[in-house]
């Protein structure tokens, strides 16, 4: 029989150890999940292996979702149906982007892989199962673990999505050298399910299972009917006898993995380059300072600091370098504590005076290093990114390293990398998460001791080899070189002998590490044996890693033939990365999906972005651009000021890309872009509230539950849930609206600032369109796929779903991936969007609220209280007695989504009044 191709794109960078499974479904049982992690000399292979059956009567949809890593490769799915193998097979982008161009010009569907939090992406996609059949789902990844302050770790996440009757997380270490630290933490590795957990450790080996039964899966902490979610870390280090490093030979092919101890510290100078432009207002701004103060206390009595804080004005500390005394960090201490937020953004300036501060203060047997913090684009000063890029670069000269820290989603991320790499440092992303100060205290702490300078790693014997030479060694870290073995013979297993040369830099003379051999190692644990050359993959996986990053700071032909390499690697070693995507063949009648690695901090957009003035048509549309069917050109417009003293003033030029309406997909080599709006002022302080007596409202989507309002003339619709924080009890309450109605959500009398919001018609999908109206003349509406602004005065303003920052006289507008952030006063209101069965639904929540302030709407309720009665489906709720049942249901006004557990009464008990109170007759 034909089959008809369904495609499958992944485009995927790096990933990091981690799975799960979708949301429990009722027709389909996993009957069997299994994750088995093999680690060899630091090269992981990951196997997620999930069986699933349709119980049915007829056929069914059966997803297939984990959560992978940013930081490995995808080399692997294959599905097995009915006895029926579908594999997947790596293609070149381009190749496979017609088939998804006539994919998408047929109307078929979309599957997705996208960031979720700092290291993990989730991997989607789903297949058809007749009644009574079986899917077995399979998908390999694989990379190498990287050494960070003193540690390797592994992360496993499990959320299988319900209790699962044979269900194993098995992971087996192997390091020749042995292993002298071993520990396994993580959210499963604790309370209820610690004991599920069993950890083994020779000298070279060690072995982590993680075996729950089914009631462990429903009765733990968390879990319920979903079964858990959660995950392991398994930790270790390795025995080094030799400080010249290890050298293992396997297959023709080598590793050296170089962290030699026992050197003196070298001391350091350090810049730190600190934005403390309007943007970093509220939470940044304290954040930054909290983290500093804790650096400044780290520093050692031989190293020397600078601090520079920049907006568009530098504003130096001290204008040159000071030893790090007690009396000098007690200083810098105090200036610390007075920084404030203010004004744009020279990063240009900012960079070069702290390349200065450096070259003012040369010392023999010292390291220096560049530590630049930013949450934005250049808006002041030298603006042009290649312009900047070049004035650093020249001005380094590559004598010392520069590292970019990017605060946020604002920030213009790949900039921040080029500039790092370019100049032989890193780029890292600072989540905007409560722990913002210790990621910034966590990077600063892997880059604080300095062991090594120069260091060059000499081979004889090898060839095409990775990276030899870096700028810095630093304690806790280290360095891996992989190359080939010059003359192999496979026949007879002789080898050229492979000798090492180190020369590098110690703290006050040349270090030199010299006739290192490589030794081999013909003992590998069996899973790992499986795959051909686990060394020769390790090889590949660092040299397509590195060729990656050596091609974003290239041009012209040369970057061209360092993309081409990279290309061919990915391809033979079938690793999915930014260059390859990945076809399955999938049953005959299959739609196609297609999954997007989002470049880091962004997502696709959805709608083209439209401009316009009140009462007169939008600019005409442009011709369609050639290329994938269905997707819109690309077009200018300039946009002129708001009136002189407005506190909107927008001009210049803007860049608008005209995909199809909706269409879920960015091709990362298309141009697209929207509206871009300069902040003319600092951010809010979009902190969490405090606890206080208000309550918190959230939306959920009701499944249990037929609406309460059926129109004769058209079907029942399934009504949305609602979530209120109840006061001194586990489980908040919860009650339902019916589809379509407009609600008061939120009124402030004294402010004038409201918030109304338009319940969906469709089933259960939460809200339609939610508007926000900070006063009689700026009002903000929020539709799944766009926002707008309008302004009494001033041109309508269309954004998309996408980072953008707007500040009035009377509110800051922010804008991040599927979140709308909305600050007037004290007042902090967040709308998020979700995406549910194909559909985007959105849900606001009240984050923050001047305390003793009274609200109207349903999120301006006063929490209510209740008290379980002895019957288990009734409550008592202002003296009166209420049916309720309880029920798991979907919190989203969380940014995950959680299933929680909740007591379902009528509106009216809920609400302390009819629902006629809480609804508006026009947004």
């Amino acid at each position: 029989m034909d089959r008809a191709v369904a495609v499958l794109f992944i485009f995927v960078s790096f990933l990091h150890t981690t799975a799960g499974q979708s949301q429990t479904k009722s027709n389909w049982d996993i009957y069997s999940f299994h994750i088995n992690s093999t680690v060899t000399s630091r090269y992981a292979i990951t196997v997620i292996t999930s069986r699933v059956a349709n119980r049915h009567d007829n056929s069914t949809e059966i997803d297939f979702h984990v959560k992978i890593p940013k930081t490995a490769f995808i080399s692997k799915f294959r599905m097995t149906i009915d006895g029926q193998i579908y594999d997947g097979v790596v293609k070149q982008k381009e190749e496979a982007k017609r088939q998804y161009s006539a994919a998408v010009s047929r109307g078929q569907s979309a599957g997705l892989v996208s960031a979720v939090g700092r290291t993990l992406e989730d991997f989607k996609t789903s297949v058809t199962v007749a009644a009574h059949k079986k899917v077995t789902f399979e998908l390999t990844y694989e990379e190498l673990l990287q050494r960070r302050l003193g540690k390797y770790e592994l992360l496993i996440n499990a959320q299988p999505g319900q209790p699962v009757k044979d269900l194993k997380i098995e992971v087996s270490v192997y390091e020749k050298p042995g292993i002298n630290y071993l520990k396994v933490e993580g959210s499963l590795a604790s309370k209820d399910l610690a004991n599920a957990i069993t950890k083994t450790h020779s000298d070279k080996e060690a072995w982590v299972n993680f075996y729950p039964t089914q009631q462990q899966q429903m009765t733990c902490e968390g879990c319920g009917e979903n079964g858990f979610s959660g995950d392991l870390k398994i930790i270790y280090d390795v025995e080094r006898p030799q400080s010249q490093g290890e050298i293992l030979e396997y297959g023709g092919f080598f590793v050296h993995y170089f962290a030699p101890s026992g050197l003196p510290r070298i001391p350091k100078n350090v810049v730190f380059i600190i934005d403390q432009s309007g943007s970093m207002h509220g939470k940044k701004i304290r954040q930054t300072r909290s983290a500093l103060l804790k650096i400044l206390e780290d520093l050692g009595e031989n190293d020397h600091f600078g601090l520079i804080l920049f907006d568009d004005r530098i504003s130096p500390w001290k204008r040159e370098l000071l030893r790090a005394t007690q009396q000098n960090l007690d200083n810098a201490k105090e200036f610390v504590r007075s920084i404030r937020d203010r004004g744009s953004t020279d990063i240009n300036a900012a960079v070069l005076e702290g390349v200065e501060m450096i070259k003012r203060y040369h010392k023999e047997g010292s390291a220096s290093v560049l530590i630049l913090l930013t949450d934005g684009d250049p808006t002041s000063g030298v603006t042009q990114l290649s312009r900047i890029q070049s004035n650093v670069r020249e001005a380094i000269g590559k004598n010392f390293p520069l590292y970019c820290l990017g605060f946020g989603f604002d920030v213009n991320f790949e900039f921040l990398q080029k500039m790092a790499q370019e100049n032989s440092g890193v780029a890292r992303r600072i989540y905007e998460d409560s722990d913002a100060a210790l990621q910034l205290k966590g990077f600063y702490e892997e880059v604080a001791i300095p062991l090594l300078t120069s260091v060059e790693m000499n081979y004889t014997g090898a060839t095409n080899l990775t990276q030899t030479t870096f700028n810095l060694y630093y304690n806790g870290s280290e360095i891996v070189v992989a190359g080939k073995i010059l003359n192999n013979n496979i026949d007879d297993f002789s080898t050229e002998e492979i000798i090492c040369e180190i020369i590098a830099t110690s703290r006050d003379s040349k270090v030199k590490y010299s006739d290192i051999k490589a030794t081999k190692d013909d003992k590998l644990p069996a899973v790992m044996s499986g795959y051909e050359n686990f060394l020769q993959r390790l090889w590949a996986c660092l040299t397509v890693k590195q060729l990656l990053e050596k091609e974003l700071t290239l041009t012209g032909e040369e970057k061209e033939a360092v993309k081409k390499e990279a290309l061919d690697l990915s391809l033979k070693y079938s690793f999915v990365t930014p260059l390859t995507s990945m076809v399955v063949t999938k049953p005959e009648g299959e739609d196609s999906q297609v999954a997007n690695k989002p470049k880091e901090g962004e997502k696709p957009p959805q709608i083209p972005v439209r401009m316009g003035i009140p009462g007169q048509p939008g600019p005409p549309g442009p011709p369609l651009s050639a290329g994938h069917p269905g997707l819109g050109g690309h077009f200018r417009t300039h946009m002129v000021s708001g009136p002189v003293g407005s506190s909107l003033q927008m001009s210049g030029d803007y860049d608008f890309a005209l995909p199809a309406a909706a269409a879920d997909y960015e091709d990362e080599d298309e141009d697209v872009g929207y509206a871009m709006l300069s902040p003319s002022g600092p951010r809010g302080d979009f902190g969490m509230a405090g606890p206080g007596r208000h309550p918190v409202i959230h939306a959920t989507h009701s499944s249990t539950l037929e609406s309460t309002e059926t129109p004769t003339t058209r079907p029942a619709r399934t009504p949305v849930r609602f979530l209120m924080a109840a006061e001194g009890q586990s489980l908040p309450l919860c009650f339902d609206i019916p589809a379509g109605h407009l609600v008061k959500l939120l009124q402030d009398p004294a402010s004038g600032l409201s918030m109304n919001g338009e319940v969906a018609s469709d089933e259960g999908q939460g809200f339609k369109k939610v508007i926000i109206h900070v006063n009689a003349d700026v009002h903000i509406e929020c539709e799944p796929y766009e926002i707008t602004l309008k302004m009494k005065g001033l041109d309508i303003v269309h954004f998309l779903w996408r980072q953008h920052t707007q500040k009035t006289s009377s509110m800051i507008l922010s804008i991040r991936d599927d979140e709308v952030e909305v600050s007037s006063g004290s007042l902090h209101i967040v709308v998020f969007r979700h995406q549910k069965d194909g559909d985007r639904l959105l849900w606001p929540t009240v984050r923050q609220r001047p305390s003793n302030t009274v609200f109207e709407g349903i999120m301006g309720k006063q929490l209510v209280t209740y008290e379980e009665h002895q019957s288990t489906s009734k409550l008592r709720i202002k003296d009166e007695e209420v049916s309720a049942s309880k029920v798991s249901t979907q919190d989203f006004s969380v940014k995950t989504a959680p299933i929680v557990s909740c007591w379902l009464v009528e509106v009216k008990f809920a609400l302390q009044g009819e629902l006629a109170d809480h609804t508006v007759s026009k947004l």
